[in-house]
């Protein structure tokens, strides 16, 4: 095993402990917008290898990853889609994963051993780069999902039935 494989199995198992560690518990939904950002660097961490994909079957190794890709994709909708979203009476907007969305996890993570096995019984030879993919795309979905959510829920805080959102009784007379 290459120390880039190593570190890239690292980061894959630090990065699903984290997500998976956090999903179950109530978490606070900014309006933060660098949602992104973690995605964002699991792609460029994937796409600097250089064995990304199988030299002697590149066609195959293409398809396996668009499966993966794929999978991530559907894994993440599935995913966000699950996750329970409230707003409090202060505006502010949580999340947090049910039990669908632990299935969703099972049953992404079965498709994907099972892209794995298909790409191994073929001889395809792919790297760690093709996990990191799958999971950047699934966190993206699942981020942008989530973020376009919270967007869509509106405060319940401060809303008076005549008037705007923090325009009060004394506002008005």
């Amino acid at each position: 095993m290459s120390a880039s494989t190593l570190t890239d199995v690292v980061v894959i198992v630090a990065v699903v402990a984290l997500v998976l560690a956090r999903q179950f518990r109530p978490q606070r939904i900014g309006q933060d917008r660098r949602w992104w950002l973690l995605p964002a660097v699991l792609v460029f961490v994937s796409l600097r290898q250089h064995g990304l994909l199988d030299v002697h079957h590149r066609t195959a190794s293409v398809a396996l990853i668009a499966g993966e890709l794929l999978a991530g994709l559907v894994m993440g909708a599935g995913w966000a889609w699950t996750t329970k979203v409230w707003s409090e009476s202060d505006g502010t907007v949580w999340a947090r994963g049910t039990k669908a969305t632990a299935a969703v996890w099972v049953v992404g993570l079965l498709v994907r051993f099972g892209v794995a096995g298909i790409g191994a019984m073929a001889g395809v030879r792919l790297g760690t780069g093709a996990m990191l993919l799958a999971l950047a795309s699934s966190l993206l979905v699942r981020s942008g999902v989530l973020a376009w959510r919270a967007g869509q829920i509106h405060p319940t805080y401060r809303v008076s039935a005549a008037g705007s959102p923090g325009q009060g009784w004394k506002d008005r007379v």
